[in-house]
């Protein structure tokens, strides 16, 4: 079922409940984002993409990357309110992050030179969830998740010790828009890699590194493909 709405007084039709991210991208109108990608379930956990909606005559601030299209909406995605909410945003991100490129380059197109709020510890974790997401929607087998809460909030194993069910696939080093999970090489295993998430390492392969023979590999290769023609068969 289609619904008519307005994205920066642009008339759009779409599918219902299709998010005000995707509408606006079908009108070339980019919305900034750091916790959302295709592939995943939206969160809408960074604020970053907020924008300003008008409906039953009252304005709201909403995250378009999981808020719906509905029948005459209207959205403003560069209200001075969605602009100022926005910025606040960032100058807490480079509070925390200041160091971080992804970060920096926001706060540059924004033109904010510095943060109102005391800096913490120059930390890279922006804890916008893509990794824990991709480990358990495309994945599947949850080796990381979030632990602690408020400002001891972090990505982590549970029991911060090491994971037997990570498969040392990777996927969540190239999600992270940060870097703050890498891939580290094995000095004394040339060819073989593990995971380096802060104080924490996580062993790659449970089966030798023998890829070709793999069945979990070939069953999360398997799962990527049919998750990869779902996001295509959207756009």
């Amino acid at each position: 079922m289609k619904v008519t709405l307005t994205i920066d007084k642009q008339i759009i039709h779409v599918e219902r409940h299709t998010p005000i991210i995707d509408a606006a991208k079908k009108l070339g109108i980019f919305i900034p984002t750091l916790c959302y990608h295709e592939a995943l379930k939206p969160y809408g956990a960074c604020r970053i993409c907020m924008v300003e909606v008008i409906e039953n005559k009252r304005s709201k601030l909403v995250t378009s990357c999981n808020y719906p299209a509905k029948n005459g909406l209207e959205v403003f995605t560069a209200s001075d309110r969605v602009k100022r909410t926005r910025e606040m945003v960032v100058e807490l991100l480079l509070a925390r992050c200041p160091n971080v490129p992804v970060i920096r380059q926001l706060a540059n197109e924004m033109e904010i030179k510095a943060a109102r709020f005391k800096k913490k510890d120059d930390q890279r974790c922006i804890l916008c969830g893509l990794c824990v997401r991709a480990c358990e929607e495309i994945v599947g087998v949850s080796a990381i998740g979030f632990v602690n809460r408020g400002i001891e909030r972090e990505v982590n194993t549970p029991f911060g010790i090491e994971s037997h069910v990570c498969i040392g696939c990777g996927t969540c080093t190239y999600i992270c828009p940060t870097g703050c999970i890498e891939m580290v090489v094995k000095a004394d295993a040339p060819g073989c890699r593990y995971l380096n998430m802060g104080d924490l390492a996580l062993d790659t392969c449970p089966n030798s590194y023998q890829c070709e023979a793999c069945k979990i590999e070939d069953q999360f290769f398997g799962e990527m493909k049919r998750v990869i023609e779902d996001v295509r068969s959207i756009t």
